[in-house]
């Protein structure tokens, strides 16, 4: 990938070289260090809020819809803005819209923080999805410029840990602020925690990280955005609010015209392309279906994943009574699973791809079977340590699959198209979240109804509910398995198999 100072930023400094004096390097590392910082409290806020639904559905009185919206908004706004800002960073300058990105964020958690309503809470977590979609993919597109190839590999592992360290450390640190309940502030602290660390990097990153772009590659695709955003608006709208409104002809008449819009959507790139201007999603990766069937894994794995920990808050949390430190400390050997087979899949390399993928998803659906057969069981009270016990093998299954899983996506992608896919890929990731949360929803909710209208008690009800869900999981899992024997086989040295999946 080439690059070059942005014409819209000529003054700006040039990258600093990647060898140089030992000051040199320093100064890169320590830039290196302010973007990891963005990126874990971006990571963080992902995972923290969980814990907190259950308080801020009994503090504002919200409906479930209203609270799947605080959860939803976030993703499919971040979802949407990964590509275009990506682009955007090129085109006006990465640390520009790095900078522009973090103190939006910042600003946005300090509204979160002081939200006087449900509908305040869930603008400002939508202004949050903006904002840490303008900053995320300028981290590693920087990092790209500041480093050798040989020191990449290096950058891209910390970043790896930086997001297992997130996904571990995000529900604890939710759970103990809220337990501490600083000011009387209940669980507000869990956003305004982000004001100092966001001005640090404010401050940090105008004085270290170096200024990059590269010249216009064809401009931005705004018809491209609008058509993708309406897409995704017209599945996920109805799917979240529809139980809500008794599911009207409208609702479902506006999902249905996903198809259609999807479909313009797929025709306005091949005019784009016709043009020979640049596309939002390269016609190419539609019509790679190796890269297809590793999106429709990815949206599959992140709907299991992100709407399982929302339903598990609401589960533990209203349920059965727990704090929510008492929740995020029930599901943290998920996230501890995850963590350690990451680190333990990396040394595999790029080696029996799909058999890793296959076991990893066997692996978690096991973990479900186990959390199902546990919940057969459940009354009035749920054993911490009983419960908790299942989710470790499920988030090893996770961290096994997930690595190969995106390294084989990317393979077959053409090098000329490895930014765009790498972006599709991670947009993907957060329409899957969005959509897993709707659905899982959707499941909940009703059983629950349910249940208690069949004059259940309490305990039982959300049991019924629960295992309702767990039921997608385990469908989740071997939808996986089956669609692992799928994808291509990868030669054991593949030179686009070394490429950092989250590559931008």
């Amino acid at each position: 990938m080439s690059q070059s100072t942005a014409g819209a930023a000529p003054a700006a400094p040039p990258a600093p070289p990647p060898a140089g004096t030992a000051g040199d390097n320093r100064r890169r590392w320590a830039a290196f260090g302010i973007l990891l910082l963005a990126s874990f409290i971006n990571l963080v806020d992902v995972t923290i809020i969980n814990v907190a639904i259950p308080r801020l559905q009994a503090s504002f009185g919200a409906s479930d819809s209203d609270i799947q919206w605080v959860v939803a908004g976030y993703v499919l706004v971040f979802a949407l803005g990964l590509l275009p800002f990506g682009r955007l960073g090129d085109l006006l300058g990465r640390r520009r819209l790095f900078l522009f990105g973090v103190a939006g964020f910042t600003f946005g958690s300090a509204l979160c923080g002081l939200a006087p309503n449900v509908e305040a809470l869930i603008g400002a977590r939508i202004l949050q999805g903006i904002t840490a979609a303008m900053m995320m993919p300028q981290v590693l597109a920087i990092a790209q410029v500041m480093f050798a190839p040989h020191e990449r590999a290096v950058a891209f592992s910390l970043f790896g840990v930086t997001a297992g360290l997130a996904s571990v450390s995000g529900p604890l640190a939710g759970g103990a602020l809220i337990a501490l309940d600083l000011w009387g502030l209940d669980w507000r602290p869990i956003f305004l925690v982000n004001i100092p660390i966001g001005l640090l990097a404010i401050v940090a990153g105008r004085l270290l990280i170096p200024e990059s772009g590269q010249r216009d590659r064809g401009g931005l695709d705004l018809v491209g955005v609008a058509l993708g955003g309406l897409t995704l608006l017209a599945i996920l709208y109805p799917l979240i609010e529809g139980r809500d409104r008794g599911w009207p002809l409208w609702e479902i008449g506006i999902m249905l015209a996903s198809l259609p819009l999807a479909a313009l959507f797929v025709a306005w790139q091949r005019q784009r392309r016709r043009a020979a201007r640049a596309e939002l999603l390269p016609l190419a990766l539609l019509r790679n279906r190796s890269f297809l069937t590793g999106i429709a894994m990815t949206v599959l794995l992140f709907s299991g994943m992100s709407g399982f920990f929302f339903i598990v808050a609401i589960f533990l949390q209203t349920g059965f009574g727990f704090t929510p430190l008492q929740s995020a400390l029930t599901t943290f050997p998920f996230a501890l699973g995850i963590l350690l087979a990451s680190i333990a899949s990396g040394r595999l390399s790029v080696r029996w791809p799909r058999a890793r993928i296959a076991i990893g998803a066997l692996v978690f659906g096991a973990g479900m079977v186990a959390l199902f057969v546990i919940a057969l069981g459940l009354d009035q009270a749920v054993d911490h340590w009983l419960f908790a016990a299942p989710l470790l093998p499920c988030g090893i299954g996770i961290g096994i699959a997930i690595a190969p899983l995106f390294r084989t996506i990317l393979s077959r992608v053409d090098p000329r198209q490895a930014g765009a896919g790498s972006g599709a890929l991670q947009s993907f990731q957060q329409v899957g979240s969005a959509v897993g949360v709707a659905i899982q929803g959707q499941i909940f909710f009703p059983a629950l109804a349910a249940g208690l209208a069949a004059q259940q008690l309490q305990g039982p009800a959300f049991a019924g509910a629960l295992r309702a869900t767990l039921i997608y999981e385990i469908a989740v899992a071997l939808g996986l398995a089956v669609l692992a024997a799928s994808l291509p086989r990868l030669a054991q040295e593949e030179p686009t198999a070394a490429r950092p999946p989250m590559e931008v």
